[in-house]
């Protein structure tokens, strides 16, 4: 039989404390450098899950997870809530249906000033004195409207995507939102846009984004038919 503190306690050491010691973003950046060293790696390690090679005409909608508060997010709760979508949407979507991908990325250094919680602590402790903590974590900073995690699928998993990232939600402190986007999967066209500019030729794809074939520069390095001239251009020619 299994000794229930010794489970508490390991459960307590493997993660430096609930979301409300490190929530609140109180002091300047810090980064591990050569001055704090010794930082634990972060939890998270992989920020691309699902079928991240495929192509962007693929996967034509894109659904967000916004973060509505400013405050820290730690590794732990990046890498809880991205198993929690990727779950979901392999499981009613399918493994092949989706490309979640984590937006914030975890870089702040958390410290902690461990204290003896021992029998007669207090005689061999001296409180406050060298408060500076050791570092015990990292964590993200993020602001009101950041996105933090982002899945494009087809139209038809659009409520599946919904559902996972509402489901990521509750792994993380504060209030976040869900919102559909307007834009064609992780491009900064909308929609109507991409189309438009598909049709016209002027779209080149470049893995899961997409570049835009303008009029500037020579045309000396381009392909065979894609000098692309502006519209005043074209019409007095």
């Amino acid at each position: 039989m299994h000794d229930v503190s010794n489970i508490y306690l390991n459960q307590r050491r493997c993660c430096s404390g609930p979301a409300r010691c490190y929530r609140q973003i109180k002091n300047k950046p810090y980064p591990k450098s050569r001055y704090c060293r010794g930082v634990p790696d972060p939890k998270i390690r992989i920020f691309d899950v699902g079928q991240k090679k495929r192509g962007v005409d693929e996967f034509p909608l894109c659904v967000h997870l916004v973060s509505w508060e400013k405050e820290n997010v730690t590794s732990e709760a990046l890498e809880a809530a991205r198993i929690a979508c990727n779950k979901y949407m392999a499981k009613h979507a399918g493994k092949d249906a989706f490309h979640l991908r984590v937006r914030a990325h975890p870089y702040h250094v958390l410290r902690i000033n461990k204290m003896l919680s021992c029998a007669g602590a207090d005689r061999l402790q001296t409180g406050m004195r060298g408060a500076f903590g050791k570092p015990t974590g990292m964590c993200a900073r993020v602001h009101i409207g950041q996105v933090l995690l982002s899945v494009r699928c087809r139209d038809a998993h659009a409520a599946h995507a919904q559902e996972a990232l509402r489901r990521a939600k509750f792994k993380f402190p504060g209030r976040q939102r869900v919102i559909v986007s307007g834009k064609w999967g992780f491009t900064k066209f909308k929609r109507e846009e991409y189309l438009k500019l598909k049709s016209e030729g002027r779209i080149v794809p470049d893995g899961v984004n997409a570049k835009l074939l303008t009029w500037h520069g020579s045309l000396e390095g381009r392909p065979r038919g894609k000098g692309v001239f502006p519209p005043s251009v074209a019409e007095s020619a």
